[in-house]
């Protein structure tokens, strides 16, 4: 799975699990169910659930009668905290070193690892004022001033 795909993979099974009201094992939601739902290859999910459990925002038992279910309240998860857990924006990607000499390769990296760093900030800043609440909510206030991504596929 691309970096990219993490957190909305992420955010997806936590409002499903939270829909589901899955908070102890005997609600726990199995990869496959919640595959279903995003959809996606069980085998992802697995990923991003061991990334969350990690983060303390779930809990998992393999086997069979396996799962994942919430160790918070959907209005305690935010956004935030669940980009923190799948590796914050690591999809934008890492400056290459640059070249030995070069005075704008020895300079360049540097600058584009600051601006990384800002645009990290920024989407920390941003999705700190989000829950996973909101994300089930049909008019939540956080959400309100902003349209649907240009890449979602389903209309607003």
């Amino acid at each position: 799975m691309s970096d990219s795909q993490r957190f909305p993979v992420a955010a997806h099974a936590l409002a499903y699990l939270a829909h589901r009201d899955a908070y102890d094992p005997s609600r726990a939601a199995a990869s496959a169910v919640l595959a279903a739902s995003i959809p996606t290859n069980p085998v992802v999910i697995r990923r991003v659930t061991a990334l969350l459990a990690k983060a303390g925002l779930i809990a998992t038992r393999p086997g069979a009668s396996g799962g994942s279910w919430l160790l918070k309240r959907p209005e305690d998860i935010r956004l935030d905290a669940v980009l923190r857990a799948v590796n914050g924006c690591a999809h934008l990607g890492s400056p290459p070193q640059g070249a030995k000499g070069c005075p704008i390769s020895e300079h360049i990296p540097r600058q584009v690892a600051k601006a990384l760093t800002a645009a990290d900030t920024a989407a920390h800043e941003a999705l700190s004022h989000i829950t996973i609440a909101d994300l089930l909510a049909e008019n939540a206030p956080s959400l309100a001033a902003h349209a649907p991504h240009a890449s979602c596929p389903v209309a607003a």
